[in-house]
């Protein structure tokens, strides 16, 4: 296994300043909300790892089609670590949603479109991981993978665009909210500014994460070869 990169080390560095000047943006530069007041800070982290998640599933459909085309494992592994990594932050968007939901819409809950098409995003990745496992044969197991991945990503857009395509309460971030979104604000540059500091950040983040994550299961397979080996 090769040791860790000079720009792996700088990438995991970055990373945790950024996400220390984040917290710094959204609790001291960042106004308060005069409705929500201090709740609404959960906001921004909100976003920010809802839009990660997304965008970790749609790489992940993504290095599936490469690995349909290719048949090199390194595309598999890239899939699933970016799943795994995703799952967590989009469990960490529902959460908070809910502690947003609260005081709020006065309920941690509601089968509300948008929050019905995000639990379904997370249950449909993680149902690839659990099904992935009763598989034994390796390149059975990633051709499945990688064609589930496909399939499933279509749940992403439709997560996304929910709150534009059926009646809803959540608030429409990007746009034009109406009288129905409850907990719509409309954000100053500030707020703004702070937003999307947070989704370059969390992307940072996520990437570091994955390179990580995809040398480790690297490092996985590296002694199950060498195990077969021995055998």
């Amino acid at each position: 296994m090769k040791p860790q990169s000079p720009t792996l080390k700088i990438l995991t560095i970055l990373s945790s300043l950024l996400f220390l000047a984040a917290l710094a943006m959204v609790f001291l530069y960042a106004p308060l909300e005069e409705t929500m007041n201090y709740v609404q800070k959960v906001f921004y982290f909100h976003i920010a790892t809802a839009w990660v998640g997304m965008l970790g599933f749609m790489a992940a459909a993504v290095a599936g089609v490469v690995y349909l085309v290719r048949h090199d494992r390194k595309w598999d592994l890239l899939e699933m670590a970016a799943i795994e990594i995703s799952l967590v932050f989009f469990l960490i968007t529902i959460i908070l949603g809910s502690i947003w939901a609260r005081p709020v819409w006065n309920t941690w809950w509601t089968w509300d479109p948008r929050l019905t098409t995000a639990a379904i995003v997370e249950l449909v990745y993680l149902a690839c991981l659990l099904l992935r496992q009763g598989i034994d044969d390796p390149e059975r197991r990633a051709r499945f993978s990688a064609v589930y991945t496909l399939v499933g990503s279509l749940s992403v857009p439709i997560a996304f665009l929910s709150i534009r395509l059926f009646r809803t309460i959540h608030p429409v971030v990007i746009g034009t909210n109406t009288a129905s979104n409850l907990g719509a604000f409309n954000m100053t540059p500030p707020m703004l500014a702070t937003m999307f500091f947070c989704l370059f950040t969390f992307s940072v983040v996520f990437a570091t994460l994955l390179w990580h994550r995809v040398r480790l299961e690297q490092l996985n397979v590296a002694i199950e070869e060498r195990q077969m080996e021995i055998l």
